[in-house]
């Protein structure tokens, strides 16, 4: 069956399905388990699509065939660079929090590392903060600012951050009245607590120490 065919040309070492990078591809949810799954067109008038199915098995085996050289040949160098990207990225990651920060896999990396320790709302309260001062229109500041606040300011907010009492008192008062610097000194306080306190337990961490180790590996290897 065609579906079979699928599962027989997907591509080496990945979950890569090949109807979906494939042109021309596409099958029905709804034909039955003893019936050929047909391209996904309207019927013609002579019924000439009715003789689809009696080649189409044979024709996807042959373009399959003739695609799956392409296709790894466009995976290994897609996992190349990635690989290459990592390689270069991690090393940078311990230069500086902000450097960790800047990249998109050490953000990530420090997000997860951050939640493991329960105080992913460190993160998230400054990327929320980034995004605020973005912000252009008067009302959505205000709205946003709103959010911000309930969310990891107040006294009883689900999420909230380590901020002493007169930093949130003063985040309090300027919210009433939003602008774009709202949270600027809270953000930084947020800021120099991870880079004092949850930064360098992450490069001493196995979720950063594996990184740079696989790392390590690909290089001995290459």
């Amino acid at each position: 069956r065609s579906s079979d065919l699928l599962q027989e040309f997907r591509a080496p070492g990945t979950d890569i399905n090949l109807s979906a990078v494939m042109p021309g591809i596409f099958f029905t949810q709804d034909a039955g388990p003893n019936e050929p799954k047909t391209l996904d067109c309207p019927a013609t008038e002579d019924g000439a699509d009715r003789k689809k199915p009696r080649t189409f098995s044979m024709d996807l085996k042959t373009y399959l065939k003739s695609m799956l050289p392409h296709l790894e040949s466009g995976l290994r160098s897609s996992n190349s660079k990635i690989q290459r990207l990592s390689e270069d990225e991690a090393g940078q990651w311990s230069k500086s929090l902000e450097r960790l920060l800047a990249c998109q896999a050490g953000l990530a990396a420090f997000k997860v590392f951050l939640k493991s320790e329960y105080s992913d709302e460190n993160i998230d309260f400054w990327l929320a903060c980034e995004d605020y001062k973005k912000i252009t229109s008067s009302e959505s500041l205000q709205d946003q600012a709103e959010k911000i606040y309930k969310e990891f300011v107040e006294a009883d907010a689900a999420r909230q951050v380590n901020l002493d009492y007169r930093m949130r008192e003063s985040v309090t008062q300027k919210v009433k009245m939003a602008t774009p610097t709202s949270f600027d000194e809270a953000q930084y306080t947020v800021y120099m607590l991870m880079e004092r306190d949850s930064y360098p337990r992450f490069l001493k961490s196995d979720n950063y120490l594996n990184i740079v180790n696989k790392n390590q590996g690909s290089n001995h290897k290459g």
